[in-house]
């Protein structure tokens, strides 16, 4: 499959996806669910086609960890609106996906074939899968914090404060699943499970972020404002350990995280 063919398949997924969005806001559930699940059919059908083009996972570069995050998000957004039915996720997931497919469409990058030695590992792809999938959870999350915050006029309810703590719950668990596979992979590419490599610093900052607003919002009479504070600024470290640490000096050259092409 050439990668110039991903804007058929990007569209099409797109165009059903929005038609999922609009069913769930016009409480039409079935037709909800069976655009959104052709339009991920379809979109994991032309990561399947890089993955057997390219002769390995499709997720070394950014494009390409792009790709699972931009077909992650409205499966996330499935996930939630089948267990809480809230209607504004499949448009929110919607949306992100659109974003993060227009930077792959006007800034594509070189897809070869080669593959260094550590990347070779079959802990590599579920290590990088299950991120992708922890990210857009909690992304989702911070969408839903950034509403409480800042365009909800209203206190927000318990129920909304349980939505927000399920997804981060559920992101936080992928999260841990993610580092557990790399240090398996790290332990078998380079003898050691840990090196504090400035990915691996900033995986632990992060990790440790969304520790505090779990135990935070465990604690008795806390402030809500301040927890969703807390969970805007751990999804800062979370961009930060994903793409940010690609533009520090100390990570230039040194660090085998960074993505290039």
């Amino acid at each position: 499959m050439d990668w110039s063919y991903f804007v058929y398949f990007a569209v099409t997924a797109l165009l059903l996806w929005g038609v999922g969005a609009y069913a769930a806001w016009r409480q039409k559930v079935g037709l909800a669910y069976t655009t959104t699940v052709i339009g991920l059919l379809v979109f994991f059908s032309f990561i399947i086609s890089m993955w057997i083009s390219l002769e390995r996972p499709p997720l070394r570069t950014m494009g390409e960890t792009r790709l699972w995050y931009s077909f992650f998000l409205p499966f996330a957004g499935l996930m939630v609106y089948s267990r809480w039915k809230y209607k504004w996720i499949l448009s929110f997931s919607t949306l992100m996906s659109l974003i993060f497919i227009m930077v792959n469409l006007f800034k594509p990058e070189i897809h070869s074939k080669a593959l260094m030695p550590a990347l070779q590992s079959p802990w590599f792809a579920p290590h990088v899968i299950v991120y992708m999938f922890a990210y857009a959870l909690l992304g989702a999350a911070t969408v839903m914090a950034v509403y409480l915050l800042f365009f909800k006029k209203k206190p927000a309810t318990d129920e909304e404060f349980e939505i927000t703590d399920n997804m981060v719950y559920v992101g936080f668990a992928f999260m841990t699943f993610g580092m557990l596979f790399g240090a398996l992979w790290a332990k078998e590419a380079w003898g050691h499970y840990w090196s504090w490599d400035p990915k691996e610093t900033w995986a632990a900052i992060t990790w440790f972020a969304y520790l505090i607003y779990i135990h935070y919002r465990r604690i008795p009479n806390h402030q809500p404002r301040l927890a969703l504070w807390i969970l805007l600024v751990s999804f800062v470290l979370l961009q930060m350990c994903w793409w940010g640490i690609n533009y520090l000096p100390s990570a230039q050259g040194s660090s085998v995280h960074t993505y290039s092409s």
